[in-house]
């Protein structure tokens, strides 16, 4: 019998999510920074195996929105809860035990029906003894289907993780073809990448509001090269010095580090 399904993948921001769903897919789909809220598209990775299919959802951290763009990333990771199959709630065990953030996600967890399996991320962040007292102390949170300590980053567990998930999985078809690891546009990656680049490189005086949009996405005749131009837009004036940088310094680093990652 051939399985299928959507799960979505929530947690505070910047608890691993980004890093887990690349981590499971083998490949970089969603952008990974050391600021919070950087995922913005609910972005699809898809994972195949001979008997199932996987669509993982990244969405942003669900957290107590500031702004009205928090306000709109919440909806969109809250919105998710009640229209997949299984929900992924990420904490870090380097925690040890929940906080107030947690604990707010773990609220609204249980006004849903979906399955959830609570990964406990960044094991290899902390010793091993005291593993099993932060398992105890998350656990407590609310009534999971499994738990299942990980580390995103290095991929231990995360095996253990695509089997608990394929044992809620209901009977359902091939969504995508087996080859097709995502249904995001290859421009759309591109965007993102670049935009990761921004938030490694640049000072904490440029936050989240910053966009890329590609402008052109085209082979180069006789080259197994692709040619891309794209903008970078800021929600200031003052942004745009900064992101540039002294003779374009700032600029041409974002790029080559972009180009080195899309290679």
């Amino acid at each position: 019998m051939f399985r299928s399904g959507f799960v979505s993948v929530i947690g505070r921001p910047n608890v691993g999510k980004s890093t887990l769903t690349n981590s499971l897919i083998g490949e970089k789909l969603s952008i990974i920074s050391s600021k919070p809220q950087t995922t913005r598209n609910t972005i699809k990775a898809i994972i195949n195996t001979s008997d199932s299919q996987i669509i993982v959802i990244d969405t942003p951290g669900i957290h107590k929105p500031k702004n009205k763009l928090g306000e709109y990333m919440v909806r969109i990771a809250e919105g998710t809860l009640n229209e997949v199959d299984i929900v992924l709630f990420i904490v870090e065990a380097t925690d040890k035990e929940p906080g107030a953030g947690d604990i707010y996600i773990a609220e609204q967890l249980k006004a849903v029906k979906t399955p959830v399996i609570l990964i406990i991320n960044k094991i290899d962040l902390i010793r091993k003894e005291e593993l099993l007292e932060t398992i105890r102390n998350f656990s407590q949170l609310a009534d999971f289907t499994a738990v299942v300590p990980i580390s995103a980053a290095t991929g231990e567990g995360t095996d253990i993780v695509v089997d608990e998930i394929k044992k809620l999985l209901p009977e359902g078809p091939r969504y995508f073809p087996y080859d097709i690891i995502t249904d995001q546009a290859e421009r759309m990656l591109a965007a993102e990448l670049i935009r990761e680049k921004i938030l490694e490189l640049v000072s904490e005086e440029v936050p989240h509001g910053t966009g890329v949009e590609i402008i052109t996405f085209r082979e180069r005749e006789g080259r197994d090269l692709i040619d891309i131009e794209a903008n970078i837009y800021c929600e200031r004036e003052s942004h745009k010095g900064i992101i540039i940088g002294k003779q374009g310094a700032m600029l041409k680093k974002i790029g080559s580090l972009a180009r080195i990652e899309m290679e």
